[in-house]
């Protein structure tokens, strides 16, 4: 399955509007169906977390992240990760789980 960027503020604006949300102590997952035959993922990083590097790399680290649960993750949702203070300092491993419960918990991961 492929999936793509969430980019356009107009697309972020509709998942908080609209979607639902899911949260652990490192992120905030939202959700809303999108009527597409793909998923998108976009990720908010706020300027508390720190400056534009441990920013980036934490964007980096959750992409890594979806991309390997790609083949799971279910068609036809927009998601927005929001990763919050404590996901600074979290190992991938532990960015990974939080991900992977979130997921669960969001029912966006196909059983089969």
């Amino acid at each position: 399955m492929t999936i793509q960027r969430l980019k356009d503020a107009e697309a972020f604006q509709r998942v908080y509007r609209v979607g639902q949300s899911w949260a652990t102590p490192l992120l905030v997952l939202r959700a809303s169906p999108n009527q597409l035959l793909h998923s998108r993922v976009g990720y908010s990083t706020s300027k508390r977390l720190g400056k534009a590097v441990v920013r980036n790399r934490l964007k980096r680290r959750l992409r890594e992240a979806v991309r390997a649960r790609s083949a799971q993750l279910m068609n036809g949702w927009d998601i927005v990760l929001i990763a919050r203070e404590p996901s600074r300092e979290a190992t991938f491993a532990q960015l990974s789980a939080a991900l992977e419960r979130l997921l669960t918990q969001a029912r966006l991961l196909d059983e089969a």
